[in-house]
């Protein structure tokens, strides 16, 4: 077996169009979001008399959770619509806009860097809400387009190969981020994340992408509603979805980073970009062993016992008082969580028919959205009452809880054996109970 991932997927010039749009939007929200985290947490804390708002630690915290939360509401209200649209709109015209978009809103980040707390915030949360609406619109356009670009039998390769491209941006956008930040200004970084979209937008832009067709008896909201059914009568899409929520939402530690860089471990945004890039060293690593040696049996339990080890490795990270280890910690959750996620990944996009995507996908993102953002703003209030170390302790241990919990809810998921053995469900049941 070859020792480094197949490079074949990228012989379909359509999808490596697809996969450098994909990375480098990756490298900026994450270059952004780092940037955006220590710039809103520094504002607070700063003192007044510096153009600061001179928070405590905790209320400073939780003003970063805030951020998380302006950035769900949108993604809660419009995914759904976004999903419909994936399904019946020209998939790469969304993508598009939406980057376009996001280009504009880094524009307005740039000039969020020259102005005091009382005029920087506001722009910043105004921006977050507005990402989200974006966020809202292309998770299902970009994972409802890739399976149009690879061969059904590619997908599990294409999926590895997206999540090593992800991986490495998310390595090398934090790390840049911080150092960048560090050693120039929050300025120069968002500069450097205005080139990276303006590349994506070219890249999707010059795609020779299928032709789109257009879905018969498209009906509007009924659509919605027979997405969400697809989904409640699939109990491996409905397991691997609500795992995802549950895990990341108690379990995440992301949102306090700057909190233990900045007041617990005392390492600067140098250190932040560090520890940000860490879970990406773990995830990457995994990803690149995926790419070349993929998972041939008994997914379901590598996923559960991936999750298990995602919640013991949250618990040494809030417990530690070294940097060195924190950074380990972390590279572990980010090792565990890329197994969890490839095998969640394919087994939806096996189970799901492609005139289905769209809707699968838009549900599942509002899932992923809740356990990203709104579990920044469950960090924020948690480390508001128990403080940051005893937040993130109380979220391994919930990740833990979930891993047995899952096992005996939904054992079609934690028993699932071999990819090949999925097959997509009939969605006409969906349709009659619509």
């Amino acid at each position: 077996m070859a020792l480094a991932p197949s490079l074949q997927v990228f012989r379909h010039r359509a999808y490596l169009h697809y996969w450098s749009m994909r990375v480098s939007i990756a490298a900026a929200r994450q270059m952004e979001a780092i940037t955006i985290g220590y710039q809103v947490y520094d504002l607070a804390r700063r003192p007044a008399e510096t153009g600061g708002l001179g928070w405590s630690i905790e209320e400073a915290a939780f003003l970063l959770g805030l951020v998380g939360l302006t950035q769900f509401v949108p993604v809660l209200l419009l995914s759904l619509l976004g999903g419909q649209a994936a399904d019946r709109l020209n998939r790469k015209m969304i993508l598009i806009i939406a980057n376009v978009i996001r280009l504009l809103l880094s524009f307005a980040l740039l000039a969020s860097v020259f102005l005091p707390a009382g005029s920087a915030l506001p722009i910043i949360f105004c921006v977050a809400a507005l990402l989200g609406c974006v966020n809202a619109f292309t998770p299902a356009a970009a994972n409802s387009l890739f399976p149009q670009l690879v061969p059904r039998q590619e997908l599990p390769n294409a999926i590895a190969w997206n999540s090593l491209g992800f991986q490495t941006a998310v390595i090398i956008g934090p790390a840049a981020g911080g150092l960048i930040y560090g050693f120039f200004s929050a300025a120069t970084v968002y500069c450097v994340a205005i080139v990276l979209v303006t590349f994506a937008i070219l890249a999707i832009s010059t795609a020779k992408t299928p032709a789109h067709k257009k879905l018969a008896n498209a009906r509007g909201w009924s659509m919605v509603f027979e997405g969400l059914g697809y989904i409640r009568r699939n109990k491996i899409v409905l397991g691997a979805i609500s795992l995802d929520l549950v895990v990341v939402f108690f379990g995440g530690a992301k949102a306090l980073l700057p909190v233990f860089a900045r007041d617990i471990l005392h390492v600067g945004q140098e250190g932040l970009g560090l520890l940000a890039a860490s879970p990406a060293i773990g995830a990457a690593t995994v990803a690149f062993i995926l790419a070349s040696r993929p998972l041939s049996q008994r997914v379901g339990p590598w996923m559960m016992w991936a999750v298990g080890i995602y919640g013991v490795a949250t618990l040494v990270f809030g417990l530690s008082p070294f940097f060195w280890l924190s950074m380990l910690a972390l590279i572990v959750t980010g090792a565990a969580d890329e197994i969890s996620v490839y095998v969640r990944a394919s087994l939806i996009q096996l189970a799901t028919p492609d005139e289905m995507k769209g809707r699968v996908t838009s549900v599942s993102f509002i899932f992923v959205s809740a356990s990203n953002e709104l579990g920044e703003f469950e960090s924020g209030v948690a480390a508001r009452l128990l403080g940051p170390v005893g937040a993130v302790v109380f979220g391994g241990c919930m990740a833990i809880v979930t891993a047995l919990a899952w096992t005996r809810l939904f054992p079609e998921l934690a028993g699932a054996d071999r990819f090949q053995d999925v097959e997509e469900q009939d969605i006409k049941p969906a349709r009659e109970q619509a």
